[in-house]
Protein backbone atom coordinates (compact mmCIF):
# COMPACT_ATOMS: atom_id res chain seq x y z
CA UNK A 1 0.00 0.00 0.00
CA UNK A 2 1.37 3.45 -0.98
CA UNK A 3 0.86 6.26 1.53
CA UNK A 4 -0.59 9.67 0.66
CA UNK A 5 2.62 11.21 1.95
CA UNK A 6 4.72 9.17 -0.49
CA UNK A 7 2.49 10.21 -3.38
CA UNK A 8 2.67 13.89 -2.43
CA UNK A 9 6.45 13.66 -2.08
CA UNK A 10 6.76 12.00 -5.50
CA UNK A 11 3.64 13.10 -7.43
CA UNK A 12 5.17 12.08 -10.76
CA UNK A 13 4.81 8.47 -9.59
CA UNK A 14 1.04 8.64 -9.19
CA UNK A 15 0.23 7.93 -12.84
CA UNK A 16 2.61 4.93 -13.11
CA UNK A 17 1.18 3.57 -9.84
CA UNK A 18 -2.34 3.88 -11.20
CA UNK A 19 -1.32 2.21 -14.46
CA UNK A 20 0.38 -0.59 -12.52
CA UNK A 21 -2.77 -1.16 -10.47
CA UNK A 22 -4.92 -1.32 -13.61
CA UNK A 23 -2.41 -3.63 -15.31
CA UNK A 24 -2.50 -5.93 -12.29
CA UNK A 25 -6.30 -6.12 -12.42
CA UNK A 26 -6.18 -6.75 -16.18
CA UNK A 27 -3.60 -9.53 -15.74
CA UNK A 28 -5.79 -11.24 -13.18
CA UNK A 29 -8.70 -11.19 -15.62
CA UNK A 30 -6.50 -12.88 -18.26
CA UNK A 31 -5.93 -15.99 -16.13
CA UNK A 32 -6.97 -19.05 -18.21
CA UNK A 33 -10.03 -21.11 -17.24
CA UNK A 34 -8.53 -24.61 -17.62
CA UNK A 35 -7.96 -25.88 -14.05
CA UNK A 36 -4.22 -26.55 -14.37
CA UNK A 37 -3.44 -23.31 -16.19
CA UNK A 38 -5.71 -21.38 -13.85
CA UNK A 39 -3.78 -22.78 -10.89
CA UNK A 40 -0.40 -21.95 -12.47
CA UNK A 41 -1.18 -18.33 -13.33
CA UNK A 42 -3.04 -17.73 -10.06
CA UNK A 43 -0.05 -19.12 -8.17
CA UNK A 44 2.29 -16.94 -10.21
CA UNK A 45 0.38 -13.84 -9.06
CA UNK A 46 0.61 -15.02 -5.43
CA UNK A 47 4.33 -15.88 -5.29
CA UNK A 48 5.58 -12.99 -7.44
CA UNK A 49 3.13 -10.28 -8.49
CA UNK A 50 5.80 -8.18 -10.24
CA UNK A 51 7.05 -11.17 -12.24
CA UNK A 52 3.46 -12.08 -13.13
CA UNK A 53 2.95 -8.59 -14.58
CA UNK A 54 6.16 -8.60 -16.62
CA UNK A 55 5.50 -12.10 -17.97
CA UNK A 56 2.08 -11.04 -19.30
CA UNK A 57 3.85 -9.03 -22.00
CA UNK A 58 5.23 -12.17 -23.65
CA UNK A 59 3.40 -13.96 -26.45
CA UNK A 60 1.05 -16.79 -25.33
CA UNK A 61 3.32 -19.73 -26.23
CA UNK A 62 6.49 -18.29 -24.70
CA UNK A 63 4.53 -16.90 -21.75
CA UNK A 64 3.27 -20.37 -20.86
CA UNK A 65 6.77 -21.86 -21.10
CA UNK A 66 8.35 -19.13 -18.96
CA UNK A 67 5.54 -19.34 -16.39
CA UNK A 68 5.99 -23.10 -15.96
CA UNK A 69 9.78 -22.75 -15.92
CA UNK A 70 9.42 -20.21 -13.11
CA UNK A 71 7.00 -22.36 -11.07
CA UNK A 72 9.13 -25.51 -11.47
CA UNK A 73 12.21 -23.67 -10.22
CA UNK A 74 10.18 -21.97 -7.48
CA UNK A 75 9.07 -25.41 -6.28
CA UNK A 76 12.66 -26.66 -6.40
CA UNK A 77 13.73 -23.58 -4.45
CA UNK A 78 10.99 -24.25 -1.87
CA UNK A 79 12.51 -27.65 -1.16
CA UNK A 80 15.99 -26.13 -0.85
CA UNK A 81 14.82 -23.30 1.41
CA UNK A 82 12.83 -25.44 3.86
CA UNK A 83 15.32 -25.86 6.69
CA UNK A 84 13.00 -28.28 8.52
CA UNK A 85 13.63 -31.02 5.92
CA UNK A 86 16.50 -33.35 6.96
CA UNK A 87 19.38 -33.31 4.49
CA UNK A 88 19.13 -37.06 3.87
CA UNK A 89 15.56 -36.45 2.63
CA UNK A 90 16.18 -33.15 0.88
CA UNK A 91 19.23 -34.04 -1.23
CA UNK A 92 17.61 -36.98 -3.13
CA UNK A 93 14.55 -34.83 -3.90
CA UNK A 94 16.70 -32.03 -5.30
CA UNK A 95 18.72 -34.45 -7.43
CA UNK A 96 15.61 -36.16 -8.83
CA UNK A 97 13.39 -33.11 -9.28
CA UNK A 98 13.86 -33.04 -13.07
CA UNK A 99 12.14 -36.44 -13.21
CA UNK A 100 9.28 -35.43 -10.92
CA UNK A 101 8.10 -32.79 -13.42
CA UNK A 102 7.01 -35.64 -15.72
CA UNK A 103 5.06 -37.41 -12.95
CA UNK A 104 1.56 -35.95 -12.46
CA UNK A 105 1.13 -37.97 -9.25
CA UNK A 106 4.18 -36.50 -7.51
CA UNK A 107 3.93 -33.93 -4.73
CA UNK A 108 5.84 -33.21 -1.53
CA UNK A 109 4.67 -31.46 1.62
CA UNK A 110 6.99 -28.58 2.49
CA UNK A 111 7.15 -24.81 2.50
CA UNK A 112 4.69 -22.35 3.99
CA UNK A 113 1.73 -20.28 2.84
CA UNK A 114 1.45 -20.07 -0.98
CA UNK A 115 4.55 -22.22 -1.42
CA UNK A 116 2.96 -25.04 0.55
CA UNK A 117 -0.06 -24.91 -1.80
CA UNK A 118 2.29 -24.97 -4.79
CA UNK A 119 3.99 -28.12 -3.47
CA UNK A 120 0.75 -29.83 -2.37
CA UNK A 121 -0.86 -29.29 -5.77
CA UNK A 122 2.21 -29.59 -7.95
CA UNK A 123 0.31 -31.94 -10.27
CA UNK A 124 -1.24 -28.85 -11.90
CA UNK A 125 2.24 -27.60 -12.82
CA UNK A 126 3.17 -31.03 -14.17
CA UNK A 127 0.01 -31.20 -16.30
CA UNK A 128 0.77 -27.79 -17.79
CA UNK A 129 4.45 -28.71 -18.33
CA UNK A 130 3.42 -31.81 -20.31
CA UNK A 131 1.41 -29.59 -22.69
CA UNK A 132 4.44 -27.49 -23.65
CA UNK A 133 6.35 -28.06 -26.87
CA UNK A 134 9.18 -30.60 -26.70
CA UNK A 135 11.86 -27.92 -27.13
CA UNK A 136 10.55 -26.07 -24.09
CA UNK A 137 10.28 -29.28 -22.06
CA UNK A 138 13.86 -30.29 -22.82
CA UNK A 139 15.22 -26.86 -21.87
CA UNK A 140 13.30 -26.84 -18.57
CA UNK A 141 14.31 -30.41 -17.73
CA UNK A 142 18.00 -29.75 -18.40
CA UNK A 143 18.15 -26.62 -16.27
CA UNK A 144 16.12 -28.23 -13.46
CA UNK A 145 18.50 -31.21 -13.39
CA UNK A 146 21.62 -29.02 -13.24
CA UNK A 147 20.13 -26.67 -10.67
CA UNK A 148 18.95 -29.51 -8.41
CA UNK A 149 22.41 -31.08 -8.47
CA UNK A 150 24.04 -27.74 -7.63
CA UNK A 151 21.63 -27.04 -4.79
CA UNK A 152 22.28 -30.52 -3.37
CA UNK A 153 26.00 -29.86 -3.46
CA UNK A 154 25.69 -26.67 -1.40
CA UNK A 155 23.20 -28.15 1.07
CA UNK A 156 26.15 -30.14 2.39
CA UNK A 157 28.70 -27.30 2.51
CA UNK A 158 29.04 -23.62 3.34
CA UNK A 159 30.11 -20.95 0.87
CA UNK A 160 33.75 -20.34 1.74
CA UNK A 161 35.38 -18.55 -1.20
CA UNK A 162 34.23 -15.96 -3.73
CA UNK A 163 34.62 -18.62 -6.42
CA UNK A 164 32.21 -20.87 -4.51
CA UNK A 165 29.85 -17.90 -4.12
CA UNK A 166 29.87 -17.47 -7.91
CA UNK A 167 29.35 -21.21 -8.31
CA UNK A 168 26.36 -21.28 -5.96
CA UNK A 169 24.82 -18.23 -7.68
CA UNK A 170 25.37 -19.97 -11.03
CA UNK A 171 23.40 -23.01 -9.88
CA UNK A 172 20.45 -21.09 -8.44
CA UNK A 173 20.27 -18.11 -10.83
CA UNK A 174 22.86 -18.23 -13.60
CA UNK A 175 21.19 -21.39 -14.86
CA UNK A 176 17.88 -19.49 -14.92
CA UNK A 177 19.54 -17.05 -17.31
CA UNK A 178 20.77 -19.93 -19.48
CA UNK A 179 17.32 -21.52 -19.41
CA UNK A 180 15.52 -18.34 -20.42
CA UNK A 181 17.96 -17.82 -23.29
CA UNK A 182 17.15 -21.37 -24.47
CA UNK A 183 13.40 -20.69 -24.22
CA UNK A 184 13.72 -17.43 -26.19
CA UNK A 185 15.67 -19.33 -28.85
CA UNK A 186 13.20 -22.24 -28.89
CA UNK A 187 10.43 -19.70 -29.57
CA UNK A 188 12.41 -18.49 -32.62
CA UNK A 189 12.40 -14.96 -31.24
CA UNK A 190 16.07 -14.48 -30.33
CA UNK A 191 19.50 -15.79 -31.26
CA UNK A 192 20.92 -18.10 -28.61
CA UNK A 193 22.87 -15.87 -26.23
CA UNK A 194 26.25 -16.97 -24.89
CA UNK A 195 26.24 -18.95 -21.65
CA UNK A 196 28.64 -16.42 -20.15
CA UNK A 197 26.36 -13.42 -20.63
CA UNK A 198 23.24 -15.41 -19.70
CA UNK A 199 24.96 -16.49 -16.50
CA UNK A 200 25.88 -12.90 -15.62
CA UNK A 201 22.24 -11.83 -15.97
CA UNK A 202 21.29 -14.37 -13.31
CA UNK A 203 24.25 -13.67 -11.03
CA UNK A 204 23.54 -9.95 -10.92
CA UNK A 205 19.96 -10.56 -9.75
CA UNK A 206 20.88 -13.31 -7.29
CA UNK A 207 23.71 -11.41 -5.64
CA UNK A 208 21.40 -8.43 -5.21
CA UNK A 209 18.84 -10.65 -3.47
CA UNK A 210 21.46 -12.27 -1.23
CA UNK A 211 22.73 -8.85 -0.15
CA UNK A 212 19.27 -7.35 0.42
CA UNK A 213 17.94 -10.39 2.31
CA UNK A 214 20.76 -10.66 4.88
CA UNK A 215 18.55 -10.07 7.93
CA UNK A 216 15.68 -12.29 6.77
CA UNK A 217 18.05 -15.15 5.96
CA UNK A 218 20.16 -14.91 9.13
CA UNK A 219 16.98 -15.01 11.25
CA UNK A 220 15.51 -18.01 9.39
CA UNK A 221 13.82 -20.55 11.67
CA UNK A 222 14.65 -23.28 12.60
CA UNK A 223 18.12 -22.46 11.28
CA UNK A 224 19.66 -19.83 9.06
CA UNK A 225 20.82 -20.41 5.49
CA UNK A 226 23.45 -17.87 4.45
CA UNK A 227 25.44 -17.45 1.25
CA UNK A 228 27.71 -14.49 1.98
CA UNK A 229 31.17 -15.97 1.30
CA UNK A 230 33.48 -16.38 4.28
CA UNK A 231 36.33 -14.97 2.16
CA UNK A 232 34.56 -11.59 2.28
CA UNK A 233 32.81 -11.43 5.67
CA UNK A 234 35.71 -12.90 7.66
CA UNK A 235 37.69 -9.74 6.89
CA UNK A 236 35.27 -7.81 9.09
CA UNK A 237 33.81 -10.10 11.82
CA UNK A 238 34.43 -13.48 13.41
CA UNK A 239 30.94 -14.83 12.72
CA UNK A 240 28.53 -13.87 9.97
CA UNK A 241 25.70 -13.22 12.42
CA UNK A 242 27.89 -10.63 14.18
CA UNK A 243 27.18 -8.20 11.35
CA UNK A 244 23.70 -7.50 12.73
CA UNK A 245 25.05 -6.47 16.15
CA UNK A 246 24.98 -2.71 16.70
CA UNK A 247 28.53 -2.59 18.04
CA UNK A 248 29.74 -3.90 14.66
CA UNK A 249 27.91 -1.30 12.56
CA UNK A 250 31.01 0.20 10.96
CA UNK A 251 32.45 -3.20 10.02
CA UNK A 252 29.02 -4.38 8.85
CA UNK A 253 28.70 -1.50 6.40
CA UNK A 254 32.22 -2.09 5.10
CA UNK A 255 31.39 -5.76 4.55
CA UNK A 256 28.13 -4.79 2.83
CA UNK A 257 30.00 -2.42 0.51
CA UNK A 258 32.45 -5.22 -0.30
CA UNK A 259 29.53 -7.47 -1.26
CA UNK A 260 27.91 -4.77 -3.41
CA UNK A 261 31.23 -4.08 -5.15
CA UNK A 262 31.46 -7.78 -6.00
CA UNK A 263 27.98 -7.70 -7.55
CA UNK A 264 28.84 -4.66 -9.68
CA UNK A 265 31.22 -6.87 -11.68
CA UNK A 266 28.28 -8.17 -13.72
CA UNK A 267 26.78 -4.86 -14.86
CA UNK A 268 28.61 -4.55 -18.18
CA UNK A 269 27.78 -8.15 -19.14
CA UNK A 270 24.10 -7.49 -18.41
CA UNK A 271 24.13 -4.43 -20.66
CA UNK A 272 25.72 -6.46 -23.47
CA UNK A 273 23.08 -9.18 -23.14
CA UNK A 274 20.17 -6.74 -23.21
CA UNK A 275 21.59 -4.70 -26.09
CA UNK A 276 21.51 -7.83 -28.28
CA UNK A 277 17.80 -8.58 -27.71
CA UNK A 278 15.44 -7.97 -30.63
CA UNK A 279 11.95 -8.82 -29.41
CA UNK A 280 10.41 -5.83 -27.53
CA UNK A 281 8.45 -8.00 -25.07
CA UNK A 282 11.47 -10.18 -24.24
CA UNK A 283 13.57 -7.04 -23.88
CA UNK A 284 11.22 -5.54 -21.27
CA UNK A 285 10.90 -8.89 -19.53
CA UNK A 286 14.70 -8.99 -19.10
CA UNK A 287 15.39 -5.28 -18.59
CA UNK A 288 12.97 -4.41 -15.79
CA UNK A 289 14.44 -6.85 -13.21
CA UNK A 290 17.99 -5.73 -14.05
CA UNK A 291 17.11 -2.06 -13.47
CA UNK A 292 15.43 -3.05 -10.21
CA UNK A 293 18.66 -4.80 -9.22
CA UNK A 294 20.98 -1.85 -9.81
CA UNK A 295 18.42 0.37 -8.05
CA UNK A 296 18.34 -1.95 -5.05
CA UNK A 297 22.13 -2.09 -4.87
CA UNK A 298 22.26 1.72 -4.94
CA UNK A 299 19.89 1.80 -1.96
CA UNK A 300 21.72 -0.94 -0.05
CA UNK A 301 25.22 0.44 -0.55
CA UNK A 302 26.65 2.03 2.62
CA UNK A 303 23.26 1.54 4.32
CA UNK A 304 23.22 0.06 7.84
CA UNK A 305 19.46 -0.54 7.47
CA UNK A 306 20.28 -3.73 5.54
CA UNK A 307 21.17 -5.18 8.95
CA UNK A 308 18.17 -3.65 10.73
CA UNK A 309 15.18 -4.23 8.45
CA UNK A 310 13.99 -4.29 4.84
CA UNK A 311 15.64 -2.11 2.18
CA UNK A 312 13.88 -1.95 -1.16
CA UNK A 313 12.86 0.49 -3.85
CA UNK A 314 9.68 2.41 -3.08
CA UNK A 315 6.68 1.13 -4.95
CA UNK A 316 6.20 4.35 -6.92
CA UNK A 317 9.70 4.20 -8.39
CA UNK A 318 9.17 0.52 -9.18
CA UNK A 319 6.01 1.49 -11.04
CA UNK A 320 7.94 4.10 -13.04
CA UNK A 321 10.58 1.55 -13.99
CA UNK A 322 7.89 -0.87 -15.19
CA UNK A 323 6.02 1.86 -17.05
CA UNK A 324 8.88 3.67 -18.72
CA UNK A 325 11.42 0.95 -19.56
CA UNK A 326 10.86 0.41 -23.28
CA UNK A 327 14.19 0.75 -25.09
CA UNK A 328 17.88 0.17 -24.52
CA UNK A 329 18.26 3.94 -24.13
CA UNK A 330 16.02 3.70 -21.07
CA UNK A 331 18.23 0.94 -19.66
CA UNK A 332 21.45 2.89 -20.22
CA UNK A 333 19.81 5.91 -18.59
CA UNK A 334 18.57 3.98 -15.57
CA UNK A 335 21.92 2.25 -15.03
CA UNK A 336 23.68 5.59 -15.33
CA UNK A 337 21.35 7.32 -12.88
CA UNK A 338 21.42 4.57 -10.26
CA UNK A 339 25.20 4.30 -10.57
CA UNK A 340 25.37 8.07 -9.92
CA UNK A 341 23.28 7.55 -6.81
CA UNK A 342 25.61 4.78 -5.62
CA UNK A 343 28.70 6.80 -6.51
CA UNK A 344 27.50 9.71 -4.37
CA UNK A 345 27.43 7.38 -1.33
CA UNK A 346 31.02 6.14 -1.63
CA UNK A 347 33.07 6.96 1.46
CA UNK A 348 36.71 7.56 0.54
CA UNK A 349 37.70 5.82 3.78
CA UNK A 350 35.90 2.61 2.85
CA UNK A 351 38.44 -0.22 2.27
CA UNK A 352 36.97 -0.93 -1.17
CA UNK A 353 36.25 2.67 -2.22
CA UNK A 354 38.71 2.69 -5.14
CA UNK A 355 37.50 -0.66 -6.47
CA UNK A 356 33.85 0.39 -6.17
CA UNK A 357 34.53 3.70 -7.91
CA UNK A 358 36.38 1.99 -10.77
CA UNK A 359 33.48 -0.39 -11.41
CA UNK A 360 30.91 2.40 -11.28
CA UNK A 361 32.92 4.59 -13.66
CA UNK A 362 33.42 1.67 -16.07
CA UNK A 363 29.67 1.11 -16.44
CA UNK A 364 29.02 4.85 -16.66
CA UNK A 365 31.47 5.01 -19.58
CA UNK A 366 29.54 2.22 -21.35
CA UNK A 367 26.33 4.19 -20.85
CA UNK A 368 27.86 7.44 -22.12
CA UNK A 369 29.53 5.76 -25.10
CA UNK A 370 26.14 4.34 -26.15
CA UNK A 371 25.06 7.88 -27.07
CA UNK A 372 21.71 7.19 -25.41
CA UNK A 373 22.10 9.59 -22.49
CA UNK A 374 21.50 12.62 -24.72
CA UNK A 375 18.26 11.16 -26.06
CA UNK A 376 16.26 10.63 -22.90
CA UNK A 377 14.73 12.31 -19.89
CA UNK A 378 15.77 10.81 -16.59
CA UNK A 379 12.80 9.31 -14.76
CA UNK A 380 14.93 8.48 -11.73
CA UNK A 381 16.95 11.60 -10.95
CA UNK A 382 15.20 14.11 -13.18
CA UNK A 383 13.79 17.48 -12.14
CA UNK A 384 10.20 16.97 -11.03
CA UNK A 385 9.32 20.57 -10.15
CA UNK A 386 7.70 21.38 -13.49
CA UNK A 387 4.86 18.92 -13.10
CA UNK A 388 4.54 18.85 -9.32
CA UNK A 389 1.86 21.53 -8.83
CA UNK A 390 -0.41 20.20 -11.55
CA UNK A 391 0.14 16.62 -10.48
CA UNK A 392 -0.64 17.37 -6.83
CA UNK A 393 -3.87 19.06 -7.89
CA UNK A 394 -4.83 16.04 -10.01
CA UNK A 395 -4.02 13.66 -7.15
CA UNK A 396 -6.19 15.58 -4.70
CA UNK A 397 -9.00 15.67 -7.25
CA UNK A 398 -8.82 11.91 -7.82
CA UNK A 399 -8.67 11.24 -4.07
CA UNK A 400 -11.65 13.51 -3.46
CA UNK A 401 -13.68 11.63 -6.08
CA UNK A 402 -12.68 8.29 -4.57
CA UNK A 403 -13.62 9.43 -1.03
CA UNK A 404 -16.94 10.77 -2.25
CA UNK A 405 -17.62 7.49 -4.07
CA UNK A 406 -16.85 5.43 -0.95
CA UNK A 407 -18.98 7.74 1.21
CA UNK A 408 -22.04 7.06 -0.95
CA UNK A 409 -21.73 3.28 -0.51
Amino acid sequence: MVSIGAILKHPDEFRPLLKLKLASKHAEKQIPHEPHWHFCYSMLHKVSRSFALVIQQLGPELRNAVAIFYLVLRALDTVEDDTSIPNDVKVPILEAFHRHIYDSDWHFACGTNHYKVLMDEFHHVTTAFLELGKGYQEAIEEITKRMGAGMAKFILKEVETVDEYDEYCHYVAGLVGLGLSKLFHAANLEDLASDYLSNSMGLFLQKTNIIRDYLEDINEIPKSRMFWPREIWSKYVNKLEDLKNEENSEKAVQCLNDMVTNALLHMEDCLKYMAALRDPAIFRFCAIPQIMAIGTLALCYNNIEVFRGVVKMRRGLTAKVMDQTKTMSDVYGAFYDFSLMLKSKIDKNDPNATKTLNRIEAVQKVCRDSGALNQRTSYILGNQSICNSTMIFVIFLVLAIMIAFVATK
